[in-house]
């Protein structure tokens, strides 16, 4: 159905609805309510005038939100965090004095936050480490096939097809890692008050700093965080959102790196993304095969890369204890970079999961070029059978040129043909048929990538219950 206003595409089309639930404003508002127990919880266990019976009261009620009524207070009071008090007030008369106590707005919006941004990296970590089993899967099954490697964009030594695959895990590998020391040091913002001097705090707990301390222990071990900031301002820390925005660009910038290859093995059909049975490439071009879901990825890889410049430059002028102006830009920032890497991972996991190998292909640019790779071994081979370095090498030189330019002009390169006729070149058609092994030259590839593999940890592979992405 058509609708009649402005809906994001990356809800509408890209991002999985696991990543749009933890963003929604149902799950936010259900985690300040959390918020508001589990304080209610720390003050009356450590003394306030907080009774049991208030907290169980609001653990009663925590999901009988009224969206409606928030709304109309909203528009009324026109603060979102004291229009969410009054509606769970009206729920809850028992606890009605106490919800919120000693608190700022800040503490539900910016727990909330940071609660949320956890559970997103947890989810993006479960799909990094799924797309890190595809290549480690395809980098083993391909890691004997010699096929062509190219520097500066032109052809040069023989790779693997797995080799190559193994610099994608790579990027990926390192991506994991800063997710992981981004996720063992994300801490929990707590109850610091108004400029984070608790001192509303101090007045409730009669200066027991040891009890302050406790509540925010209380508060923060039952949302799964074992530590709090050492000071903060009214909120926690802006650099934060640098971090974690840092941490997403970068796994836009690996998926960027791999799905532009994608791009250009397309081009040259030796590797092909997948392609649904009924996929329409193109609505004019009927035979078209376009590397759609490569192309996706690298243009919701520049939004992210984009979007993380969001956060040092909110970061950069949160004047003294806190501004506002921080806020409008960290609703759309934040979640959206969330959204656009959900997107993004979910693509490269479909892709790197049903990779075709045009292995024929392939074997043709490698037989193709291969005269001109083993250039150097025929080098070895003329002056071990008695012929002069030098005199070799301008030979060879001579004759590569020459092919060269024949194949700019559409023909068959003949290179090895012009040698084996050459009289001055001491090897004859079979002795250089003998050196164009392509396994010859691709190095320690296999090897490589067995080594490479063995260093990771990349844990059980999960049931995937994802609904499918979009074509």
């Amino acid at each position: 159905m058509s609708k009649p206003y402005y809906e994001s595409p990356l809800c509408s089309r890209y991002a999985s609805k696991t990543m749009q639930h933890l963003f929604s404003p149902d799950y936010r508002s259900k985690i300040w309510r959390l918020l508001w127990i589990e304080l209610a919880r720390a003050e009356h266990e450590l003394g306030l005038p907080v009774s049991m019976e208030q907290v169980e009261e609001l653990e009663a009620h925590k999901e009988d939100i009224d969206y409606e009524f928030i709304a109309a207070k909203e528009a009324e009071l026109r603060h979102d965090v004291m229009a969410h008090i009054h509606a769970y007030g009206e729920l809850c008369p028992t606890a009605r004095g106490i919800i919120h106590l000693g608190a700022t707005s800040c503490y539900v919006t910016d727990n909330s936050d940071l609660i949320i941004y956890r559970e997103a990296l947890l989810y993006l970590r479960k799909e990094l480490l799924q797309v890190m089993r595809n290549f480690a899967s395809f980098a083993d099954k391909y890691k004997d096939m010699p096929t062509l490697g190219y520097t500066h964009g032109q052809p040069a030594q023989l790779v693997t097809v797995g080799k190559r695959a193994c610099l994608y895990l790579q990027d990926f590998a390192s991506d994991l890692a800063e997710l992981d020391h981004l996720l063992s040091t994300l801490r929990f913002f707590g109850c610091r008050g108004t400029t984070g001097t608790e001192a509303s705090f101090m007045r409730l707990f009669d200066g027991d700093t040891a009890k302050i301390d406790e509540m925010n222990r209380k508060i923060a071990a039952a949302f799964g965080f074992d530590s709090v900031y050492a000071v903060c301002g009214q909120t926690y820390p802006r650099k934060e959102d640098s971090r974690i925005l840092n941490v997403l660009s970068g796994i836009a910038q690996s998926a960027y790196r791999y799905a532009g290859d994608m791009r250009l093995l397309a081009h040259m059909n030796q590797i092909d993304e997948p392609f649904e049975k009924k996929q329409i490439g193109s609505s004019a071009m009927a035979y078209k095969r376009n590397p759609m879901r490569s192309e996706r990825i690298c243009s919701l890889a520049r939004y992210v890369i984009a979007d993380a410049l969001n956060a040092p430059m909110t970061a950069s002028v949160q004047w003294f204890e806190r501004t506002l102006d921080d806020s409008a830009n960290r609703r759309i920032s934040m979640p959206e970079g969330f959204l656009a890497v959900d997107a993004i991972l979910r693509l490269v996991k479909n892709i790197s999961a049903g990779m075709v190998v045009n292995e024929h292909v392939i074997a043709k640019a490698v037989e193709r070029y291969l005269p001109f790779i083993a250039t150097e071994n025929l080098l070895m081979c003329a002056v071990k059978k008695g012929g002069d370095r030098q005199e070799m090498h301008e030979i060879i030189r001579q004759h590569s040129m020459a092919q060269t330019a024949r194949i700019k002009q559409g023909d068959d390169c003949q290179l090895l043909e012009a040698l084996a006729a050459d009289d001055a070149f001491p090897l004859n058609a079979e002795e250089i048929a003998a050196i164009l092994q392509p396994k010859d030259f691709i190095g320690r590839c296999p090897e490589q990538v067995t080594a490479y593999l063995q260093t990771l940890d990349l844990g059980e592979e999960e049931a995937d219950d994802e609904e499918d992405i979009r074509v």
